[in-house]
């Protein structure tokens, strides 16, 4: 999928703050001398972009640096960086005092940071070491935003519990991929239907073949695709083979978690039972490969740490459940991976419109999400 072009870096601040990619705000928060940019400049950086400047060069560098290794993880978040105290370079101590706190003693020479819940700040002195001759220095903060495992769902079927639950999902930080194989599902969300079934004003492309390699990094520069009247983070695939969408969504979750991709939903809600069945049939068959490969990792003392196991949901009646449950112990599945089938999807809350189904749904993924 090709990235929106963010000039601003409130831009690129709503945008990513919608589509709950992993992001940083940094900003200057004060100036001594000359500086590049005035008090309160920002930039937003993600792993891959950045939008809008603090000024270029050496300072912006570090800083994009600096960004990438919190939200990699690298930088350590429960102590501050240590910074060698003046005396000390001076060599008029031993070689273990350092000094880890900001202040007064700061060595400007040898910027450092301090890490305050998912607050980061960091001093700059603008000299030399940087390849700048501003002669003044900035000190940066750095604000963390949804470094926590994402939330990505995966949703087949387009029906009205589908569509009702596209609306409450346009309200939280996902990333949402709907699949379904009916075009004329999706034709009340097109660009200029005046009976659009959701009034955001944002829109996003979609394709209409997905390459089911990698649903992180569609490129839909290749097949142009009609624009909906949907939140950038929700995206529609229609597709003949929706089955094909179970592996590459679910395997990234059994990766490293320096490399996963996150909590992982898959709601199951098609038109048709006979596909809802092989849909839940295939997630099951990909975790359980996953998981044979995790414990063979383990009995070869390989590292095999992994994010949660993806949430599978089905919707239908105790009935329909109870059907699909024994169909798949009939067919040799063991009962603690059927019992990884939650069916019926949603909490008990009460009440079958469509929307009284979505909300229960939302509910209990966010209670998964948050609780789990």
């Amino acid at each position: 999928m090709t990235q929106p072009i963010l000039a601003r870096w409130y831009e690129a601040l709503a945008h990513y703050q919608q589509t709950g990619a992993a992001h940083v705000l940094a900003t200057v928060i004060a100036v001594n001398g000359s500086a590049p940019r005035e008090l309160q400049a920002k930039m937003i950086i993600t792993i891959d972009a950045c939008c809008d400047t603090l000024g270029g060069g050496g300072l912006e560098h570090d800083v994009v640096i600096t960004a990438r290794q919190l939200l990699k993880g690298e930088i350590d978040s429960n102590q501050p960086k240590k910074s060698i105290s003046r005396s000390k370079k001076l060599g008029n101590v031993d070689s273990d005092d350092t000094k880890t706190n900001i202040d007064s003693h700061t060595d400007f020479e040898n910027p450092k940071a301090v890490r305050r819940d998912n607050v980061y700040t960091k001093h700059y002195p603008l000299g030399a070491k940087l390849a700048q001759c501003c002669g003044g220095s900035v000190t940066v903060m750095f604000e963390c935003f949804n470094v926590t495992p994402p939330l990505s769902i995966l949703v087949f079927g387009a029906g009205h519990v589908a569509a009702a639950l596209m609306r409450v999902l346009a309200e939280l930080p996902c990333q949402v991929d709907w699949v379904d194989s009916r075009a004329e599902r999706f034709e009340p969300y097109l660009l200029g239907n005046s009976d659009s079934a959701n009034s955001s004003q944002q829109s996003s492309s979609f394709n209409n073949k997905t390459n089911h390699t990698d649903l992180d990094n569609e490129d839909s520069t290749a097949n142009p695709s009609p624009r909906y009247q949907l939140p950038a983070h929700i995206r529609a695939h229609i597709d003949e083979e929706p089955v094909d969408f179970i592996r590459p969504f679910i395997e990234p979750a059994f990766k490293p978690l320096s490399k996963q991709g996150g909590q992982r939903f898959i709601l199951i809600m098609t038109h048709d039972h006979n596909l809802d069945f092989e849909l839940a049939r295939a997630a099951l068959d990909v975790i359980a490969d996953a998981e044979n490969t995790i414990d063979n990792a383990k009995t070869n003392n390989e590292s095999a740490k992994t994010s949660k196991t993806p949430y599978v949901g089905c919707i239908g009646s105790a009935t329909k459940a109870k059907r699909f449950k024994d169909r798949l112990l009939q067919r040799g599945y063991s009962q603690q991976l059927v019992d990884k089938l939650t069916m019926p999807i949603g909490l008990p809350i009460g009440g079958k419109e469509p929307m009284a189904v979505a909300v229960s749904i939302a509910a209990q993924i966010l209670q998964h999400y948050h609780q789990g």
